[in-house]
């Protein structure tokens, strides 16, 4: 296991604080960046919440995506970088640059200032949606050799950012690089135990779900990984030689429908779920919805359809070994339960 210095990106970040979390547990020493040193305290904070025991070993500086300050300088003394930072923005959005062009070239300029540095290897939050987006709908079962058909159906403008800033990042190492290794990691729906106040990713169904604002359940189907394997298989990403030059899709299993994960909700939390939707939404209702509505408009092309995955990639370069993907919905749903709780007001 490496000691050298380990930069992470979007330190306040979902995905990035898991990561955090465990190169900590390692003994890795870290930094990570923030878009404002104003968040530290935050950051801090949620890492100790989560049972961070190591913060001695955590240094955070300030930079952003959008800007070149401050880069330079968070590379300096850096081994590897994990560039988990980027736009999340799925669904419709009126102005596809505001996400495309940020995470484009937010990429590149962690590239270049990595490249600059002499960095030996960066490792990048990419997602399934640069894979098993714009595809026919049949059989076919997704692996890394897959990318997203940016003009097929069904692409929106997330899934659009994160192929074009994958792509862009492997021309530049090719191309631009100077021998710098590079490893993107193609995860899909990710849930598990908030890190922060907010729920994110894949989460804020859960959300939903626990708040009653889903008025029913659509036939829509997801894959779904626990974000501790996904932190996992980066800090793995980080230490394997083999790893080099390679992309790895993070699945725990077969796509899990909305009904599945309603049942997994109120089968483990009892009363606490009694929110939880059990009546299912037609698709024909849900079409009609798409005609008139954007958030019906972003599921209607993928109704009664599951994106088969494999993972075997990760699981034999890597050594990963992932849950099932139950057990992310579990936790992401007493995770939100407790923080309810907690925030909720005494008396």
């Amino acid at each position: 296991m490496t000691q050298q210095r380990v930069l992470v990106t979007g330190g306040s970040g979902f995905i990035a604080g898991h990561l955090l979390l465990q190169l900590l547990e390692r003994g890795v020493p870290v930094r990570a960046t923030v878009r404002s040193l104003r968040r530290e305290p935050v950051v801090r904070a949620t890492l100790e919440d989560a049972g961070a025991t190591n913060l001695d070993a955590l240094e955070l500086v300030e930079a952003d995506l959008t800007d070149d300050a401050g880069w330079a300088q968070a590379m300096e003394g850096v081994d590897t970088v994990a560039h988990v930072a980027s736009p999340v923005l799925p669904g419709h959005v009126e102005d596809e640059a505001e996400v495309i062009v940020p995470a484009r070239e937010g990429t590149l300029r962690v590239l270049r200032a990595a490249r600059d540095a002499g960095v030996r290897r960066v490792v990048l939050t990419s997602a399934f949606h640069a894979v098993g987006w714009g595809h026919a709908h049949d059989d076919h079962v997704f692996t890394e050799h897959d990318w997203t058909v940016l003009d097929g159906p069904g692409v929106d403008a997330y899934a659009k950012a994160k192929t074009l800033a994958e792509r862009a990042a492997w021309e530049f190492v090719g191309s631009e690089g100077g021998g710098m290794e590079l490893v993107t990691m193609l995860p899909v729906a990710v849930m598990g135990p908030l890190m922060g106040a907010e729920a994110s990713g894949a989460n804020r169904i859960v959300q939903r779900m626990l708040r009653g604002e889903m008025p029913g359940l659509p036939d829509v189907r997801i894959p779904v990984v626990d974000v501790r394997d996904v932190a996992r298989a980066h800090v793995l990403a980080t230490e394997t030689p083999e790893a080099a030059g390679t992309r790895f899709l993070l699945s725990d299993g077969p796509a899990l429908s909305m009904r599945e994960i309603a049942a997994v909700i109120r089968a483990h939390l009892g009363e606490r779920a009694r929110r939880v939707p059990t009546r299912r939404i037609p698709s024909v209702a849900v079409r009609l919805g798409a005609l008139f509505s954007p958030e019906p408009r972003s599921v209607a092309p993928d109704l009664g359809y599951s994106r088969r995955t494999s993972n075997e990639q990760a699981r034999r370069v890597l050594g990963w070994e992932p849950h099932e993907a139950r057990t992310a919905v579990i936790a992401a749903a007493e995770s939100l339960v407790a923080r309810e709780r907690a925030e909720a007001p005494v008396g």
